[in-house]
């Protein structure tokens, strides 16, 4: 059975529902989101791990037991006897997104302060997954840690994909959230930025930049996304481009880049190219950003 890790923070999410004043309580998180879909978009035949660290109380626990009950393995999740796990609570605005976070002391920072453990995680692992908010919350050692074992884990036949997905609130300051991504380019074999936060960030002219800087940074190959327009990617899967991709108006584009992501992964590990596997992710994303909140069954159901 060949094995798909994710890492990173899940959370306790709180997200608006059609009534006013009432919120869902629901568990989500960037790398979560993505590996949630991959379990739904991927045969049995691949497993879908989840690594973090939580805590021992009843909320981190409603969150092992969540992901065991949806499929997804648990067994190299750390749990931490002093800290627990994160909140968050999404705010609507004519379908786009802001966010509250509850997350200075979460379990998840400590996910990588053991080295045997992730090891041990990324052993035998045909493919894993983080993002720039998994780096964000780590310690500048942490970082080192779990860079490492990727490098382990990748010279043994691991494929390491990277979503820079910069969030500039979770990070010292802007400088050295750029400097770190651009490091962590380096290990990655395909890197899968939003082409709008490296504009605002990194002052990238179109999407062309964004792969040029990170191939330079020493990613194997770039996917950039571009929230409905034009897409390019260049690396060493090929080179090509599509023109903007059928736009829809949002109810809430939480997790449009986390189910694009898995929407491609998915079609890509199953055997399309790279124009194949953009068109899944999108039209996943598609169907995720015309409902509330991160994880929508229905929008699975209707690729069916």
């Amino acid at each position: 059975m060949a094995r798909i890790i994710s890492i990173g923070e899940a959370m306790v999410e709180l997200s608006a529902t059609e009534q006013p004043d009432l919120w869902r309580l629901g568990v989500a998180g960037d790398t979560l989101n993505t590996a949630w879909y991959l379990r739904r978009l991927m045969s049995r035949n691949w497993q879908i791990d989840y690594l973090t660290r939580v805590g021992t109380g009843e909320f981190s626990q409603k969150m092992v037991d969540f992901l065991t009950a949806e499929g997804i393995g648990t067994d190299h999740i750390l749990r931490d006897p002093e800290r627990e796990i994160g909140l968050y609570a999404i705010s609507l605005k004519d379908g786009e997104r802001s966010f509250s976070y509850w997350r200075s002391a979460s379990a998840a920072r400590k996910l990588a302060d053991d080295a045997g453990a992730l090891d041990a995680a990324l052993q035998d692992c045909k493919l894993a997954y983080l993002s720039g908010i998994t780096l964000a919350i780590l310690s500048p050692e942490a970082r080192e840690t779990l860079m490492a074992a990727l490098d382990t884990a990748r010279a043994a036949g691991t494929t390491v994909v990277f979503d820079p997905n910069l969030r500039p609130r979770l990070w010292d300051d802007q400088a050295t959230m750029c400097r770190v991504i651009e490091e962590a380019a380096a290990h990655a074999d395909l890197m899968m930025p939003s082409y709008d936060d490296e504009a605002v960030h990194f002052g990238d002219t179109d999407a062309q930049a964004t792969i040029a800087r990170y191939l330079k940074a020493g990613a194997g190959h770039v996917v950039v996304k571009n929230g409905g327009g034009p897409m390019a990617f260049d690396g060493a899967l090929g080179k090509g481009d599509l023109p903007d991709l059928r736009p829809e108006t949002p109810v809430d584009t939480t997790s449009a880049g986390d189910s694009f992501n898995a929407g491609y992964l998915a079609a890509w590990l199953m055997g399309a190219d790279c124009h194949a596997a953009i068109m899944a992710g999108h039209a996943l994303s598609r169907q995720v950003i015309m409902h509330r909140g991160a994880l929508v069954p229905a929008a699975i159901h209707a690729l069916d």
